[in-house]
């Protein structure tokens, strides 16, 4: 059973929520808030597998509310992912670089919501295919503008390669397909960057890939 907490100042969006979690009963809702601080208390009271959070809300918001959350290693199993009406670019990028394992607009399908709460339960990380280009867009913008190399000290040739393919959004599988590995391979290459890089997951990995330089937009590694 995955575990999850609720944290939006609207409460007819917490029922709606709470509601299609639920449906096919391996996702439950065990405690929300309604507003930024009250979430990050019932998170560390509840130590849930995972967070849905607004990013608008009074007092502290969703985004400062994820990196409180990150930030505390006695959470370092909760996960994030952040849900909200807006797809402005700024929000996407602080919401990424607050640590948040996924990003949703609240347009989602109710079976594609329950499915990015199982895929980053799980330990993967995913971004709204509505807002994907506008974050490597956004990303590349800025490593163009001040690349960081010394980001990637320490780290092999072959985990350049495989960091390479997880920047352009390569599942283990596609990584492992690519490199010739077999996705077991691939899978251990990742956990290696994410203990090397002291990434949280995945969704870190690809902010490195561009701001170290490694990958461009639109021209790959």
């Amino acid at each position: 059973m995955i575990r999850i907490v609720l944290v939006d100042d609207q409460e007819l969006v917490r029922t709606g929520l709470r509601t299609l979690a639920r449906r096919d009963g391996d996702i439950d809702v065990v405690g929300e808030a309604s507003e930024g601080a009250a979430g990050v208390r019932r998170v560390r009271e509840l130590r849930p597998d995972l967070v849905l959070m607004d990013i608008r809300m009074p007092q502290l918001d969703g985004i400062a509310a994820t990196a409180q959350i990150v930030a505390d290693p006695e959470l370092a199993d909760v996960r994030v992912i952040v849900l909200t009406t807006f797809d402005e670019d700024e929000d996407v990028l602080a919401a990424i670089h607050a640590g948040a394992a996924g990003y949703l607009l609240k347009d989602v399908s109710p079976a594609a919501l329950r499915s990015a709460i199982r895929t980053v339960a799980g330990g993967d990380s995913l971004l709204s295919p509505s807002v994907t280009t506008t974050v490597l867009d956004q990303l590349g913008a800025r490593a163009a503008a001040s690349v960081r190399p010394e980001l990637l000290e320490g780290i092999t040739a072959r985990e350049r390669e495989v960091l390479a393919l997880v920047g352009q959004g390569l599942s283990n599988d596609e990584i492992g397909a690519a490199l010739f590995l077999s996705p077991a391979t691939a899978r251990t290459y990742v956990s290696r960057l994410l203990a090397k890089l002291r990434a949280r997951d995945r969704s870190r990995l690809v902010v490195i890939a561009y701001e170290s330089g490694l990958i461009t937009p639109g021209g790959g590694a």
